[in-house]
């Protein structure tokens, strides 16, 4: 039986992975913040070694008798280094990183050149590792994405269309990509490995917001905006703290569609259509509320 660490494990992503990797053979453990939200893990059962990503000394420590990682802590706030660093010093078996498609953005992004440095980063370690990078993720009202738009789609009339909603997009549901991480983490084929992670649907962002409200059962209308304003817009808003940002909203003109068949291959990976995971994430709105104590 391995031990496996996983770093980022109170996260969207991370409750799904936790979960598989308990179905498995595997001895789980986290590292976490103090601070996090560990409640859930502690239930479980699951050992909580805590910590900051950005102390060597803590990272040594969690490390201890551990033969996999699977970092899911996000590459873009620069705390890279300091962990490949810490798991090259351990002598891991493997260590899969979660990084994300956003780094072929064209756009210059303010998180992008420390991802890809923290790519290189890993590349560069001489650790057994594998690089995953999925699409946006959705899957369960714990994402930023896809949840957000069907509490909107639910309750206005009318929704801002930027351009003309042509742009390609391939969301990914978060237990496919779980799934990937897991199936990395014992892969031979994908050690030294890089992977695009993509849902198994491509379509524009207009079709993505007109099945949403199919299946909400909704009539909404789109007004198309254009760019400009709608840039302009986001940036008054994401001063006063509100709205997206002007940075999401030129994203939403760019193409975001991947080949998956390296994954196919080496993984098993099988995503589900997007009505498919979509269907599953609007039950989460249709469920009652939880009973008061």
């Amino acid at each position: 039986m391995s031990t496996v660490l996983v770093t980022g494990a109170t996260g969207f992503l991370g409750e799904f992975v936790i979960a598989r990797l308990r179905a498995g053979a595997d001895r789980v453990v986290v590292f976490a913040r103090p601070a996090s939200n560990i409640a859930a893990l502690v239930a479980q059962g699951i050992e909580v070694r805590s910590g900051d990503l950005g102390d060597q000394a803590s990272l040594r420590r969690a490390l201890a008798g551990v033969d996999l990682l699977v970092n899911l802590a996000s590459l873009g706030f620069g705390h890279a280094p300091t962990i490949v660093a810490a798991a090259a010093n351990a002598g891991l078996q493997h260590a899969v990183f979660v990084s994300t498609t956003s780094i072929y953005s064209s756009l210059p992004a303010g998180s992008k050149p420390t991802r890809i440095a923290a790519e290189q980063a890993v590349r560069d370690s001489g650790l057994p590792y594998t690089l995953l990078r999925p699409t946006m993720i959705y899957g369960s009202p714990r994402d930023r994405n896809i949840w957000r738009l069907i509490k909107y789609l639910s309750r206005w009339p009318m929704v801002p269309l930027v351009g003309d909603g042509s742009a390609l997009q391939q969301p990914v549901f978060v237990d496919d990509v779980a799934q990937a991480v897991v199936a990395a983490l014992h892969s031979p084929a994908a050690r030294g490995s890089e992977y695009n992670l993509a849902g198994g649907t491509r379509l524009s962002f207009a079709q993505l917001l007109r099945e949403v409200c199919a299946q909400l059962g909704r009539r909404v209308a789109m007004v198309r905006v254009p760019e400009k304003v709608a840039v302009a817009a986001a940036r008054g808003l994401q001063q006063l703290g509100l709205g997206i940002s002007a940075e999401q909203v030129l994203r939403l003109q760019e193409d975001k569609v991947f080949d998956c068949s390296a994954a196919q291959r080496d993984l098993c990976y099988t995503a589900r259509a997007f009505e498919v995971g979509l269907a599953q994430e609007i039950e989460w709105l249709r469920r009652p509320p939880p009973m008061p104590d």
